[in-house]
């Protein structure tokens, strides 16, 4: 049987899924495979990805032992953010196919055991959509107060002093109502006013209607920017020397200012129980929130304890730059005395960020590398997000500037590029389009990946896709590396460590990120070396040799 046969067996009838798809709480420990439907697949010529085009590689998706997909948004759009300006919540672009299409994905990923997860983007609205259509017309039409308006200061000027992520203010002046309304990102996707209780329940019942149709959660974009502050007090600058942002590029002035009044505002934590009661009227659904904020970590576990909120939710302390042993500890750290009941979703890359091969893995062993950094992720206590490409083993692709469609490239090119360079095409193949399209794609193919591409690596035992496979695999064998207490080991400064234990079984775990081979002494005593996770241990009594680029699990002794 070759490695694709047997890998989509595990996926389709192993014996640990099969209970965890019927299980409500599937999502706790879940692995969720993010798809970016523009650069997924073309099944129509275009150029352009779509739903169909899924469809026909949900198969692929199921046999890499994932639990669900996450999409990122096909709704009606204008499309200058390219999917996150929504104009119709409750319709599919026709760029993407119909609604009859969407249907037919989820039918498919259903009878495949793959869970379906959707974007939702809330906070703000296209300018197109109907809602500012008829808010923007004066001052006390119906809509007038669901959007974020203020009047100028006495010389014109905006209200306060918050910016836009995507550059310049955050207020764009309107010459009809003779105010300034508010957008956190491009000027054309005007913020929604949480402060009224019936733009709220519009956004819930647009939810509802991806519900009813059968989808299994939601993905919250910026889940923290729903609520201003009434009183729109200005942001404080950030002290110097002090940490800014994550949320933003440093090259960004959005990261001077500490972003105490524009978000996370105490207001939302009763609109997320107002949403959590409606998840729950749909057992086995699931929320997972994007937390971009000042305090990232704490806001996570703000957000998902207690269990009358967010059932998960990630930050960007694992999609930044910093990646060493003793930073990834210290993230965890943190977690682990901040979150009591709350509960993580881990990534190292999404649409937003450089690939972690390249973010993480520059001057790395380019194919060692990503195989260990993927490996630690899909350890750690809580649910794992990986990016479409990311279990290939995708480098940042190079996009020159003539290509460039980010709006955020573009107004803060050359220090920041963007984020074009992680949504090209996902390679398929080697041939000029990577089996994407049969056209020029609408960003360029980037010509390394074809080298990557999924014909390469799939008969091929040593590659990124099966040994990340074949971790998938084993982490369904253990039921501690699915949703197993963590508690964290000190094995020095290079190397990273820490335990996994539920029920009888508590497995160490140890990673070598380093190009160099590393040593430590045990602190915990060792039953057996686990087999099945295709990483090189050598082990004599207490003393563990990881090689580069290697990872060890063990199953401890029970009077450890």
């Amino acid at each position: 049987m070759s490695t694709m046969d047997s890998t989509m067996q595990d996926a389709t009838t192993g014996q640990d899924n099969t209970t965890e798809q019927n299980n409500t709480l599937w999502w706790r420990g879940g692995v969720i495979y993010q798809i970016y439907p523009r650069s997924f697949m073309d099944s129509r010529g275009d150029g352009i990805g779509d739903l169909n085009g899924i469809t026909e590689k949900l198969d692929y998706v199921a046999s890499l032992n994932v639990d669900g997909i996450w999409l990122s948004p096909f709704f009606t759009s204008p499309m200058l953010d390219f999917g996150y300006d929504i104009s119709d919540y409750c319709d599919v672009d026709p760029m993407f196919g119909t609604l009859e299409d969407f249907k037919a994905l989820l039918a498919k990923a259903h009878s495949l055991g793959l869970k379906v997860i959707i974007d939702q983007v809330i906070s703000h609205t296209s300018d197109q959509h109907a809602w500012f259509q008829e808010s923007r017309q004066n001052r006390s039409n119906p809509k007038a107060d669901w959007f974020v308006w203020a009047d100028p200061k006495p010389d014109g000027t905006p209200p306060n002093n918050w910016l836009s992520i995507f550059g310049g203010p955050a207020w764009t002046f309107d010459s009809r109502r003779q105010q300034y309304y508010m957008h956190n990102f491009l000027t054309s996707q005007p913020d929604v006013n949480f402060h009224n209780p019936e733009a709220r329940q519009a956004q819930l019942d647009n939810m509802r209607f991806w519900l009813e149709l059968g989808v299994d959660g939601f993905r919250l974009d910026t889940v923290n920017f729903y609520f201003h502050d009434a009183e729109l007090r200005d942001n404080p600058p950030v002290p110097k020397g002090e940490a800014k942002t994550l949320g933003a590029p440093d090259s960004n002035p959005y990261t001077w200012q500490r972003h105490v009044y524009d978000l996370s505002r105490p207001e939302n934590l009763d609109f997320l129980k107002d949403l959590r009661a409606l998840m729950d009227e749909y057992p086995g659904t699931t929320t997972v929130g994007e937390i971009g904020d000042d305090n990232p970590l704490e806001r996570m576990a703000e957000y998902t304890a207690g269990g009358d909120k967010l059932h998960m939710a990630y930050t960007f302390d694992l999609l930044n730059a910093p990646h060493s042993a003793r930073y990834i500890h210290e993230v965890l750290e943190r977690f682990q005395r901040l979150a009591g009941d709350a509960w993580p979703c881990w990534a190292t890359s999404n649409h937003d960020v450089v690939r972690s091969a390249s973010r993480w893995g520059a001057g790395e062993d380019p194919t060692a590398y990503p195989k260990v950094a993927l490996a630690m992720l899909c350890s750690l206590r809580g649910s794992v997000c990986l990016y479409q490409g990311e279990e290939l083993g995708l480098r940042e692709a190079d996009v020159p500037f003539e290509r460039i469609q980010d709006p955020y490239g573009k107004v803060l090119w050359p220090e920041f590029k963007g984020r074009d360079g992680c949504r090209t095409p996902m390679p398929w193949d080697d041939s000029e389009h990577g089996g994407f399209s049969n056209v020029e794609p609408w960003l360029p193919m980037e010509a390394s990946h074809r080298d990557m591409a999924v014909s390469r690596q799939q008969d091929d035992a040593n590659s990124t896709l099966n040994a990340l496979r074949n971790m998938l695999a084993f982490r369904r064998q253990h039921p501690a590396l699915f949703d197993g207490d963590l508690t964290l080991v000190d094995v020095g400064e290079t190397l990273l460590g820490f335990s996994r234990q539920k029920g009888d079984e508590t497995l160490l775990c140890v990673f070598n990120l380093t190009a160099e081979a590393q040593t430590v002494n045990l602190p915990l005593a060792i039953e057996c070396d686990l087999q099945g996770h295709g990483f090189i241990t050598q082990r004599d009594g207490d003393s563990l040799t990881l090689p580069a680029y290697q990872a060890a699990f063990m199953r401890v002794a029970h009077n450890s």
